[in-house]
């Protein structure tokens, strides 16, 4: 099977030395020589002066030209190890129909550097651009987050949400009457259960042209927001030519599937776009309180763990892990992008993207091979890490978080 992956373990203390090199997938640049073939030391040329090591030796201890040492044959076992991991994710993927993308790499305390002291990655198709949907939540809120802890504005202020600020969905889009609701609370609802009005009021509120500066700021070059919920609908409707969402609901059933993958919301270079690889990179700034001030970071952390759907990344871990994350969902595309933290102190950054053929929206069978891949890779990443590079102990949650 051809797999086009990415697979990289790299050591840190307590493996092969605290500046042990990145290593590639098995028989890849970068990867240790295969152990199968491994060649044997050729015959001197003669005899050396002074004991010195024989011609093609490399003295006392070390391995013999062409045989790997103790650490290079655990670095073979290792990658092979890797692109077994990834492979099973592949084939948990296949099961299910869908094309997956998939980054999980595992965190250390705040202060660490990025992977510090800590195991490797698994990625799959991890740096391919993808839509990122409702992921782009996590910005949105932790922009507000910021400007709420330096004082920019107060999270307590009221908004009143009119009938003409309702986009549909989930949360006060469904209220019958104007509800007034704080700033903190549009956060709540818009991270807990993908409130779309009360995301578009938010980001109305901190600034439409914020978010873009913000990525910018943390480094995700690949991360590109491109309008919020409002201008997503927008799009959509002007892409069938409907002229509200009434017309817009009537139009939607007669379209072919492919001129519903034509909309510009499934194409990543004309919507909210990003990759595996950068979503689990601001994961992370935000677990070790990069991102922002730490009071910042610690807020979405804690909105985070209030997300109330548990069929995706949830459904892959036992009761005792602890989940902070948001969803994502278009029809055919589902992702989830979140932070799993296990009893003994072991963190792991994941983001995974699901696309499948057919358009469906609603899909057990894929939020459940979301949850099993995950797993799939983190178990595969505590299996190789030292224990010290689980930080035992530590507890990155600022309450009482979520048990699934």
């Amino acid at each position: 099977m051809s797999v086009e992956h990415e697979a990289r373990n790299e050591a840190g203390p307590g493996a092969n030395g605290p500046n042990a090199r990145p290593r590639g997938p098995a028989g890849g640049a970068g990867a240790a020589p295969p152990v199968e073939g491994a060649g044997t030391a050729r015959p001197a040329d003669g005899a050396q002066a002074g004991g010195a090591a024989a011609d093609g030796a490399q003295g006392p201890g070390a391995a013999a030209d062409g045989v790997q040492g103790p650490g290079e044959a655990v670095e073979a076992v290792e990658a092979v190890e890797a692109v077994e991991a990834v492979e099973a994710v592949e084939g948990i993927f296949a099961s299910v129909g869908v094309t997956g993308r998939l980054h999980v790499r595992p965190l250390g305390a705040a202060g660490d550097g990025p992977r510090e002291g800590r195991g490797g990655e698994v990625a799959l198709r991890a740096d391919e651009q993808v839509v990122i949907a409702s992921i782009f939540k996590i910005l949105l809120v932790l922009e507000f987050a910021r400007q709420a802890a330096t004082g920019r504005l107060d999270p307590r202020e009221r908004i009143r949400v009119r009938a003409g600020d309702r986009l549909g969905g989930w949360g006060v889009a469904g209220c019958a009457d104007d509800a007034e609701l704080s700033l903190r609370d549009l956060a709540y609802f818009a991270m807990s259960v993908s409130d779309n009005t009360a995301a578009d009021v938010l980001l109305r509120r901190i600034g439409l042209d914020v978010l873009p500066l913000l990525t910018a700021e943390l480094g995700l070059t690949r991360t590109r927001v491109r309008g919020g919920p409002r201008q997503l609908l927008e799009s959509m409707l002007a892409d069938v030519g409907a002229r509200d969402g009434g017309e817009f609901a009537r139009v939607y059933p007669t379209l072919t599937t492919e001129q519903v993958r034509a909309l510009r919301v499934f194409d990543p270079e004309h919507t909210t776009s990003s990759t595996a690889r950068e979503i689990t990179r601001l994961l992370e700034l935000i677990w070790q309180d990069a991102a922002g001030p730490p009071a910042a970071c610690a807020a979405v952390r804690e909105l985070m763990a209030r997300q109330v759907f548990w069929t995706r990344l949830g459904s892959g871990f036992p009761p005792e892990v602890r989940l902070a994350a948001k969803t994502g969902t278009l029809p055919g595309l589902h992702m989830e992008a979140g932070v799993v933290e296990y009893p003994d102190g072991g963190r792991y950054a994941i983001a995974v993207f699901a696309a499948a053929e057919s358009l469906r929206s609603r899909g057990i069978d894929i939020d459940l091979a979301i949850g099993e891949a995950a797993r799939t890779a983190v178990e595969h990443l505590r299996a190789a890490a030292p224990p010290a590079a689980r930080h035992p102990g530590f507890s990155g949650a600022d309450g009482p978080g979520r048990s699934l």
